[in-house]
Parts: C-alpha cells; sequence; structure tokens
C-alpha cells in the first residue's frame, strides 16, 4: 500500500491543474465578469504547479536516489564480474596455448609410449611362441621315443612270430613217421625217469 501512495498523490496533483483549467475556461468564458478574479486564478495556478512540481520533486528525490543508487550497484557488480569472466576467459585462452604449444610433444611422447608398449608386446608374444615350440618339441620327441618303442616291440613280436612259423614250418619239413616215434618215445622216456626222480 506504501508503494501505491506516492503515484496516488502525483495523480491528485496531476488532476489539480487540469480541473483548474477547466475552472479557468469557465472563467475564461466568463472574462468580462471580473479582472480581479482572473489575477486570483492566475495565482491559483501557479500555486497548483508549484505544488506540482515539488511533489514531483519529492517524489523523484525519495524514490530516484534509491533506484538510481540499486542500478548503479547493479552495474558496478555487472561490471566486475564482467572483468571476472574476461579474466577467466583469458586464463583459459591462456591454458589452450599452452596445451596446444605442448602438443606436438605430448603427442611424440605417445607415439614413443605405444611403439615401446608394441615392441614389449612383440617380445612377450616372440617368447610365449618359443616356449610354445620348445613345449611341442619335447612332447614330439616323447612321441617319437614312444613311438619307436612301440615300434621296435611290435618287430620283435613280429619278429618271433616270423621266428616260431619259421621254426614250426623246419619242424615240419623234416617231420616224418620216424621221427615221430622217435619224439614220443623220447617223451615217454622223460616221463619215466621224471617219476623215477620223484618217487
Amino acid at each position: 500500500m506504501k508503494r501505491f501512495a506516492p503515484w496516488v498523490l502525483f495523480i491528485a496533483l496531476a488532476a489539480a491543474p487540469a480541473l483548474c483549467l477547466a475552472a479557468g475556461d469557465q472563467a475564461a468564458a466568463k472574462k468580462e465578469a471580473s479582472e480581479a478574479e482572473s489575477g486570483k486564478w492566475k495565482a491559483w495556478e501557479w500555486a497548483n504547479f508549484l505544488v506540482l512540481a515539488g511533489g514531483l520533486g519529492y517524489l523523484l528525490g525519495k524514490n530516484a536516489g534509491p533506484t538510481f543508487d540499486a542500478r548503479s550497484r547493479k552495474i558496478r557488480k555487472d561490471m566486475v564480474e564482467s572483468e571476472e569472466f574476461r579474466k577467466e576467459a583469458e586464463e583459459r585462452a591462456a591454458e589452450v596455448d599452452r596445451r596446444l604449444a605442448n602438443l606436438e610433444s605430448e603427442i611424440a611422447a605417445l607415439r614413443n609410449e605405444a611403439r615401446e608398449e608394441s615392441e614389449a608386446e612383440k617380445l612377450r608374444y616372440s617368447r610365449r611362441t618359443a616356449d610354445e615350440i620348445a613345449k611341442v618339441q619335447v612332447h614330439s620327441e616323447q612321441e617319437i621315443v614312444a613311438a619307436g618303442k612301440a615300434a621296435r616291440m611290435e618287430l620283435k613280436r613280429y619278429s618271433a612270430e616270423l621266428a616260431v612259423e619259421l621254426a614250426e614250418q623246419k619242424i615240419r619239413a623234416r617231420m616224418n613217421p620216424e621221427t615221430q616215434d622217435a619224439l614220443v618215445r623220447g617223451f615217454v622216456r622223460n616221463l619215466d625217469s621224471s617219476s623215477s626222480h620223484n618217487t
């Protein structure tokens, strides 16, 4: 409500001269009435003007000062903030310039690091490959030795079978009825002698 009070006063003071002018228009119509009265109206208009000017001056002095002070403070605050923003922008620009200046050295460092990692990885793979090859060679040698043993055993078995077959063929070739009788007699003799030894 206090905010509207000065405006109501201002409107009332602004309307007073208009009312006075309307009354003055009536006075002009009755101009012939009296010159003394016309002088009174002129004085009244000047008094109204002075009251209006004083009221406006009072309102402006009361309200304009704080408004202008607040506006000045806001402008100063905005100027300080803009100065801070300008400084931050300059610092960021300087940081970007420093980074750009160091960009080539950083790229070279990254390339060197990538090259070193690549060489280390190659070395790891070559070692791993050598270890795998050594394992495969050991395993192959073990398989070769096992296969050689198996082949020798198979060869011995086969040789034994062949020898038995050959011996059997030779024995059959030499076997005739007289040889068979001699063998049976010899076997029976061996049985008799072994039974007499046992008793």
